[in-house]
């Protein structure tokens, strides 16, 4: 599977971006699909994925993000969302997804081996 990430920009704190990973040589919802953010300086972390349908789709975030940010997939479109609002400097990153076809419960412990590009985002105060 291919992945490509979109949706990155610029935005004033407080505000809402829509980030998009959308797939191309299968179906995602075949995948376990993971967000992660890299700041400059900072280690890449994980900050919401979302299970295989068949898994029965559960969710996890950071704490940095619950309550902001909500996950969610569109099959029809073959991607995944990352609906970001109430968003603060500090989100700041280039923001990265992910893929991996184990069928586990806890998304935010698998091993992800597909990566899209990042799609930079950057929130002003």
């Amino acid at each position: 599977v291919q992945l490509q990430a979109s949706g990155g920009g610029l935005v004033q704190a407080g505000g809402s971006l829509r980030l998009s990973c959308a797939a191309s040589g299968s179906a995602l919802d075949y995948y376990a699909i993971g967000w992660f953010r890299q700041a400059p300086g900072k280690e890449r972390e994980m900050i919401s994925c979302i299970s295989i349908s068949s898994s029965g789709g559960r969710t996890y975030y950071a704490d940095s993000v619950k309550g902001r940010f909500i996950i969610s997939r569109d099959n029809a479109k073959n991607t995944v969302v990352l609906q970001m609002n109430s968003l603060k400097p500090e989100d700041t990153a280039v923001y990265y997804c992910a893929a991996d076809r184990t069928n586990y419960w806890y998304c935010s412990q698998l091993v992800y081996d597909y990566w899209g590009q990042g799609t930079q985002v950057t929130v002003s105060s």
